[in-house]
């Protein structure tokens, strides 16, 4: 599993688990439609007024969930990061991301006051495979999650 793999993964998942703090520091979770970017950044939208906008608001280090959802599949990803709510031309390519998955999203922010959009950039991630035996178990953090430079041959550190 690479990079390259990991994002292909990422991009079949529709669905999240989003776990944040809630004012009192206890976990709160909600099930999220999702978009993932080409630098592994996780967009949702959410109501501004909800639980998981006020909770990234005040503590934007988040986890998220993904995979294991049809019969037989154990394949899942865990997902760490900092959310924020990108604005300017930033937040137009997080929208756009957005309505290439969820097209109905366009409809939603036209007619749902207060719908904001959340990225998620990662600190680290863990995809597990236990479809396979033994279990592939992948960890990326660090310069991992950074895109391939093209103007590097491979191999060439990245000091990114």
């Amino acid at each position: 599993m690479d990079r390259a793999q990991l994002l292909a993964f990422l991009r079949t998942q529709y669905l999240a688990v989003l776990a944040s703090r809630g004012p009192d520091g206890a976990p709160q979770a909600a099930v999220v439609g999702i978009a993932v970017g080409d630098e592994l950044e996780i967009v949702f939208d959410t109501l501004d007024s909800s639980r998981k906008a006020r909770n990234v608001r005040a503590d934007p280090r988040v986890a998220l969930t993904l995979g294991g959802l049809a019969p037989g599949e154990e394949r899942t990803v865990q997902y760490e990061g900092v959310a924020d709510e990108p604005t300017g031309p930033e937040l137009d390519r997080v929208r756009e991301l957005y309505f290439e998955v969820f097209p109905d999203g366009r409809e939603r922010l036209a007619s749902w006051a207060g719908l904001i959009h959340v990225r998620v950039r990662p600190t680290w991630i863990r995809y597990s495979d236990f479809n396979r035996t033994p279990p592939a178990i992948v960890e990326f953090s660090g310069t991992d999650l950074l895109s391939p430079r093209p103007d590097l041959p491979p191999g060439a550190g990245d000091q990114r």
